[in-house]
């Protein structure tokens, strides 16, 4: 038999902060949780519940870009947004807090800087689309072209959302940069990557154990 969790920590899907939440988004996501958290709490489990707003990515910079403000004045509003609207639904979040709080960027930077000195990021030359014009690579969203499987003149950088095919940059046909309109030109970047499957038996292991750090 299979011993008692000592403290049991639930999360749910930070939502990005860029635009306002919905039905779908709480029926999908935060709802289940939240049953479950009082589930716990009535069984006097020891349950936190966290949840925070996502403020890092393209969309918030597309969104800030098309109404000519600033990423931060995008993720200030909807993070306060959404916070009031998760309250008025009742999402009984022990903590809502948002990645662009410094502590998010410190402790982020640790562990990749951990990672780093102890050598276990793998670093690989890739070939990704880069707009000259902007003079920036061009992540998934910031690219649109013809899908290559279906046809569809819109398909993302990253997928076509038409016929669902997961795409990399390179197979757009026509690629556009979605910024200037331009067609951008491929170039060698370099990535790190943390190569998961090498601690998949302990992080197992380490999840089995329903322990918690003192």
């Amino acid at each position: 038999m299979q011993s008692k969790f000592s403290r049991t920590l639930v999360t749910a899907a930070l939502p990005y902060a860029n635009g306002p939440i919905h039905l779908g988004h709480l029926a999908g996501a935060y709802l289940p949780a939240d049953i479950y958290v009082r589930y716990l709490r009535l069984k006097g489990e020891d349950v936190i519940f966290i949840c925070g707003s996502d403020e890092h990515g393209v969309p918030i910079t597309i969104t800030a870009e098309k109404e000519g403000v600033t990423p931060q004045q995008i993720v200030d509003r909807y993070h306060t947004m959404n916070k009031e609207s998760f309250a008025k639904f009742g999402m009984s979040f022990d903590n809502y807090s948002r990645t662009s709080l410094p502590v998010h960027h410190q402790t982020g930077q640790e562990f990749f800087l951990e990672f780093y000195r102890q050598k276990l990021l793998l670093e690989k030359t890739e070939k990704q689309l880069y707009c000259e014009k902007d003079r920036m690579f061009l992540a998934d969203r910031y690219v649109e072209g013809t899908c290559p499987v279906c046809g569809n003149p819109e398909a993302r950088g990253d997928q076509c959302e038409k016929c669902g095919t997961w795409l990399e940059q390179t197979q757009l046909i026509d690629p556009k940069c979605k910024i200037c309109g331009t067609t951008p030109v491929v170039r060698e970047t370099k990535h790190w990557y943390f190569p998961l499957g090498r601690f998949q038996k302990k992080l197992e292991e380490y999840v089995d154990s329903k322990k918690w750090k003192d």
